[in-house]
């Protein structure tokens, strides 16, 4: 399949401890959206949603969305 976008949005709010709805309030979100981008199931990234979680967790796009080969990714 080759290279694709990951959300890590999972790994870095389990870290911290802070739920999608804790997420979804702090940012003025939808859960639905954090969601979809948590479970790694968004289709688009929108660019206002990227960058309003990373300025409340105080992180940088590429904390998350992270590029994987998904041919070893899915070997794993």
């Amino acid at each position: 399949m080759g290279i694709r976008v990951k959300s890590n949005l999972k790994k870095i709010l389990d870290e911290r401890n802070i739920s999608i709805r804790q997420l979804a309030s702090m940012t003025d979100l939808k859960f639905e959206t954090l969601r979809r981008l948590y479970n790694d199931d968004t289709k688009q990234y929108q660019r206002d949603t990227i960058g309003r979680i990373c300025e409340v967790l105080n992180i940088n796009i590429h904390d998350i969305l992270v590029l994987i080969n998904e041919e070893n990714h899915q070997s794993k």
